[in-house]
Order: C-alpha cells, then sequence, then structure tokens
C-alpha cells in the first residue's frame, strides 16, 4: 500500500467530508548560521598607497633556536651577524609563555632572547603558534603539538601581550606556520577562513599594543596534496582573501623551497617536466604568489619568505625527504643563487628572505630539519657548512 505525502492527505479527507480546504502550512527555512565577523579596525594604524616599503629589497635573515639553548643561542646569533645578515627569526610558543593558565605569563626566556639580538643590532622577527593545552577546545584531555584555540581571542590577547612587552624592540611578527597542513591545524582540514579569524585576532592585538610592528601572515607549506591533510599554498591564498583577509597583514608570508631545482629555474619549466608536473616545486612559484596578490589589489605589499632553504640529507630513513637533496656545494650555491635572483628579478616587491636555519642544539641526523641548517649542532665551536661561508662572502 502506499502512503499519500502528508499535506495532499490532510486535503483530501476535508474534501471529503465537504468543508473548505485550508492550505497547509509552509514549514519554516533553516536559519542560515552568519559567517563570524572580523574584528574592525577602526582606530588601527593605516599605510598611506605612496609609503615606502616596510623592508629593503631583499633583506637578509636567519631561523635561530635560542630557547631552550641561550648560551648556544647566544653564539648563534654573533655568527649571524658575522655573515652579515640583520634578522634573526625565532619561535616564541604561546605554550612557553602562557603555559599553566589564561594571563600567566613567564617572560624569563623572551626577555634574555631580545635583550641578546638588540644589544648584537640585529632585527628580530618572532614567530607566534604552538597552543596552551588549556586553550584547546577539549582544554588539553589530548595535548596536540599545534592546534587552533576555541577561543580566538585569547591568542589574541596573547598577541598583545607579547607585542606589548617588547613594543620597539620585537620589529616583526609571524602569525602561525603553515595552517595549510592539517598536522599544523589540530589535525583538522585545513580553514583558510578560520586561519584569517586567527589572523585578524593577532593582528589587531598586535596593532592595538606595538603599531609599528609588522604582521605577516603565515607561512605556507608548498605542496600540490589537495585533500583533508593539506591545501596548496596558491589555493589557501586565494581563499584568504576571499574571506576577507587582506587588511591583516602587513606583509604576506610564504615558504619557498626549491626542492632539487636550482633556484632561478622557471615553474613553467617543472610544470612541463613529465617527472614533475608540478610548479609548487620551485623556489621562482614565489611568483605564482605574488600574482595572486596582484589578481587581488594588494599589490602594495610586499612578500616575506619566512623559510627558504635546500636539503642535504643522506639519511636512507628519509624517504620522504632524500629524494630531493642536493650536495652541501650545491645547497651553497642555490642559497646565494636565491638571494641573487630576488635582487635582480623580485624588487621592490620582496621583503625580508629567511634562510634555514642555524641548527638546534638537540637535532641529530635523524631529524630532517637537521640537514637543511648552515651548520651542524656543535658547541662551542661551529660545525659550519659550506652555505655559511658562502652566504657571508655573497655581496649583499
Amino acid at each position: 500500500m502506499r502512503f499519500l505525502p502528508l499535506p495532499i492527505l490532510v486535503l483530501a479527507l476535508v474534501a471529503c467530508l465537504g468543508g473548505e480546504p485550508q492550505a497547509a502550512p509552509t514549514p519554516a527555512l533553516p536559519t542560515a548560521t552568519p559567517a563570524p565577523t572580523l574584528p574592525p579596525l577602526t582606530g588601527l594604524p593605516t599605510r598611506a598607497p605612496n609609503a615606502p616599503p616596510l623592508f629593503a629589497s631583499p633583506e637578509y635573515g636567519v631561523q635561530v633556536f635560542s630557547w631552550w639553548h641561550l648560551d648556544v643561542g647566544a653564539r648563534d646569533l654573533d655568527l649571524v651577524r658575522g655573515m652579515g645578515f640583520t634578522w634573526v627569526k625565532q619561535i616564541f610558543a604561546w605554550r612557553d609563555i602562557e603555559d599553566q593558565q589564561k594571563g600567566a605569563y613567564n617572560w624569563y626566556r623572551p626577555d634574555i632572547i631580545v635583550d641578546a639580538a638588540q644589544g648584537r643590532g640585529l632585527k628580530l622577527l618572532v614567530r607566534l603558534d604552538h597552543q596552551p593545552f588549556w586553550a584547546q577546545p577539549d582544554g588539553g584531555a589530548t595535548p596536540l603539538p599545534s592546534a587552533p584555540p576555541k577561543n580566538f581571542a585569547d591568542y589574541g590577547d596573547f598577541c598583545h601581550a607579547v607585542a606589548d612587552r617588547y613594543k620597539g624592540r620585537i620589529a616583526a611578527y609571524q602569525v602561525w606556520n603553515e595552517p595549510n597542513l592539517a598536522r599544523e591545524w589540530g589535525n583538522q582540514p585545513p580553514d583558510p577562513a578560520a586561519y584569517v579569524r586567527l589572523l585578524a585576532a593577532c593582528y589587531v592585538g598586535i596593532k592595538t599594543a606595538d603599531p609599528a610592528a609588522i604582521v605577516i601572515s603565515a607561512g605556507l607549506a608548498p605542496t600540490g596534496t589537495d585533500d583533508d591533510t593539506a591545501i596548496p599554498d596558491d589555493r589557501f591564498v586565494r581563499e584568504m582573501y576571499a574571506a576577507g583577509g587582506g587588511p591583516y597583514f602587513d606583509a604576506l608570508g610564504v615558504h619557498a623551497a626549491g626542492y632539487m631545482n636550482p633556484p632561478e629555474r622557471s615553474p613553467d619549466d617543472t610544470e612541463a617536466d613529465p617527472a614533475l608536473q608540478a610548479r609548487w616545486i620551485t623556489l621562482r612559484h614565489v611568483e605564482d604568489i605574488r600574482q595572486i596578490m596582484v589578481e587581488n589589489g594588494d599589490e602594495a605589499k610586499q612578500i616575506a619568505i619566512l623559510e627558504m632553504g635546500w636539503t642535504t640529507d643522506t639519511n636512507p630513513v628519509h624517504t620522504g625527504y632524500n629524494w630531493y637533496a642536493v650536495t652541501e656545494q650545491q645547497q651553497a650555491r642555490y642559497l646565494v643563487g636565491a638571494y641573487q635572483w630576488a635582487k635582480a628579478h623580485w624588487q621592490p616587491w620582496i621583503g625580508l628572505m629567511t634562510t634555514i636555519y642555524m641548527a638546534d642544539p638537540d637535532w641529530t641526523p635523524d631529524n630532517e630539519q637537521y640537514w637543511f641548517a648552515l651548520n651542524r649542532p656543535a658547541f662551542p665551536v661551529p660545525d659550519l657548512r659550506p652555505a655559511y661561508d658562502a652566504l657571508k662572502a655573497m655581496q649583499k
């Protein structure tokens, strides 16, 4: 037996009883969930269209790891200054400063690091990420290495606290790291619109404390994977703009990995290469990201390369990395070539270019980052790779 749909059945019964058919009530439409609003920029500084660039084109930086080894960090700052570079990048993990509860800050290590950089005349770029576990949606029941907080305002308050304490002493901030990867986003699918909300909270937090500080969006991992584990960096940037993220950064952050390719190799060439078929596998993929900025009317801003390097990985266990390894001599030539290419072809839109890394003292050959560094972990006498001397001798 077939059952009539309920409204038709009601009308049929009314007709049989001789009554006037009544229209069935119109079901209520579901209420759309409004898109989260971004914080207002009222009262925050704005740059004039003819303002000079924030960075010289290019500027020279290296990432260091001073946090847990302050003595090694001081030595490495001297090495950076000795190679003629003027910027250092250092991670200030949120969980290491505001660990136990909201508003309880531990400034011991960041005070020392800021003093050390300033005392050597080095400009400091600080990366702000790695949530305290109390800030997670589950309150830390399952500690996650890197995840957005439940309340983005908590992160904005942290950004404000750092910028307020070090006003005029920390020159620039990087807001999170590689949010286009699930592993950096709490193992959730990457979400450009959610990242924009996080970025906006931090931007307002920093600018209300230190209006002159430079806010740089997160460096994004170059990748061709497009699923729940990763979003290609070019797609992520397009969706950041679509979500209204443009006003909430002073410079766009990118990561520039050359893989096995020399710095001058065109992404058109690798895209046409049957063995590669990808644009993101070149340093010059940065030019693709620049075009997205232009398409969105953001050409007045600069790009900041937050990680740049070539691996020399010979560890047979690292099959995910050693397939694109280069020799130490190639690493030296390619790093110098990257700065030279930028100086010749990317002015004035290229800003800070940050090489990875002065090695973390705790790294061993089992750590894939060990193979990118300009030195091998050793103290007090540094064990330098050829790339260090090549960058030191490079004309700047």
